[in-house]
């Protein structure tokens, strides 16, 4: 049972990936996807970075933002472990700062679909490595429910912490 669970990560996670129109963002290597109040923000691990330093960067950089991982989900595993056959690298990382977490489901509890914040690590089809997530676009979300000005700074204060994390996994920083 535990992999259904999974599973109601996984689907959407994969839809989401391999359905949505990209387009370059003003980042370095980042793509974002989908027009609104989220699109899908993407980084290519660079040339030289292994997988697993990708994740050391990403864990160390989180921990220097306080954020903490609160879960890791290694999807591969479960695949291969429930068909027998060897899978590309996916594992989907979930960080959390809870005191805004909190503020933001005391505020509106359809905040909580945005919870925890998730960074996938994914092995493409060449073996290359990305680094994945959902991107709010936190003006319009604030625009559209209202939200407070300070919590707004601080939800775009965690999306930019969770782009540091991402830049850190791709480049392999310490």
């Amino acid at each position: 049972m535990k992999w259904i669970g999974l599973l109601r990560w996984l689907l959407p996670a994969v839809l989401a990936l391999t359905t949505l129109p990209q387009a370059q963002a003003a980042d370095k290597g980042a793509e974002a996807t989908l027009k609104g109040a989220s699109s899908v923000y993407k980084i290519k691990i660079e040339k030289g970075v292994s997988l697993s330093d990708a994740v050391q960067s990403m864990q160390l950089r989180a921990n220097d933002l306080n954020l903490k991982q609160v879960s890791e989900l290694p999807l591969s595993e479960q695949v291969a472990a429930m068909t027998g056959k060897p899978q590309r690298r996916m594992t989907i990382f979930q960080f959390c700062n809870a005191l805004i977490a909190k503020q933001l489901v005391d505020y509106n509890v359809d905040f909580a679909v945005f919870l925890p914040c998730r960074i996938a690590l994914i092995e493409d089809d060449k073996g290359q490595g990305w680094l994945v997530m959902m991107d709010m676009d936190v003006p319009k979300l604030a625009k559209d429910y209202h939200i407070p000005p300070k919590l707004a700074k601080e939800m775009e204060t965690v999306r930019e912490q969770l782009k540091s994390i991402m830049q850190a996994g791709a480049t392999g920083a310490l």
